[in-house]
């Protein structure tokens, strides 16, 4: 099934959205969260994936959520931001690739970057290591709100990432976003056009009112 805002979302960057956010006092940057490959972008709703320390007594798995996620979707992992061990190789790529996951954004490092970069599969975290998290954590429960880079990510929240990193917008907002998004594109769109004519960069930001595109509502 065709979703039209994630269809909007893929036509616009992160720059332009950050821009929109801020202008509409809402926080979506996931700070520190970077593309394995400067190629790669994604868009897609969030499937949110909370880790925790394992638990000598009744230990759990680290992966296998994958198999409940549907098409399109974005496997979102918060591990803390913990550095000593990783969530997502080879496998879980290949898998996440064949059954056409929009992409991964982890919070914390991810290992086998080479086949995500073979593949195409955009994958998007902290770092990059070899250390398992096997027997160092586990999932502790899906489809709940998750912390990203100090983003909030709720479950079905919209994802873009690009070679910038990733943003998250919430989906009670997601229209006044895409809207206030779109209206920045088209006047910078229009600012380049204006250039490529011959005006002068002051010129062509005075007449699209450029500098009032980002300022921050009154609330």
């Amino acid at each position: 099934m065709t979703d039209a805002n994630v269809d909007r979302a893929r036509k616009l960057d992160c720059a332009t959205l950050s821009d929109a956010m801020d202008k509409l006092g809402i926080e979506g940057v996931c700070r520190g969260i970077k593309p394995r490959d400067h190629g790669f972008r994604l868009a897609g709703r969030a499937y949110t994936v909370l880790y925790g320390p394992i638990d000598p007594i009744n230990p759990g798995t680290v992966g296998d959520y994958v198999d409940e996620m549907k098409p399109g979707e974005v496997a979102v992992l918060d591990n803390g931001g913990r550095e000593d061990c990783t969530v997502w190789g080879d496998i879980l790529t290949q898998f996440a690739h064949t059954s056409g996951l929009a992409g991964t954004v982890i919070d914390g490092p991810c290992r086998d970057v080479h086949l995500c970069l073979e593949l195409g599969y955009p994958v998007y975290s902290r770092s990059f290591s070899m250390k398992t998290g096997k027997d160092r954590v586990q999932v502790d429960a899906v489809q709940v709100p998750v912390n990203i880079g100090d983003a909030r990510v709720c479950p079905g929240d919209l994802l873009v990432g690009d070679s910038d990193g990733v943003v998250v917008i919430p989906r009670g907002r997601e229209e006044d976003v895409l809207a206030e998004a779109e209206r920045i594109q088209a006047a910078e769109d229009a600012i380049r056009a204006l250039v490529a004519e011959g005006h002068s960069i002051t010129e062509a930001r005075r007449k699209m009112n450029y500098h009032a595109l980002q300022t921050r509502e009154k609330a």
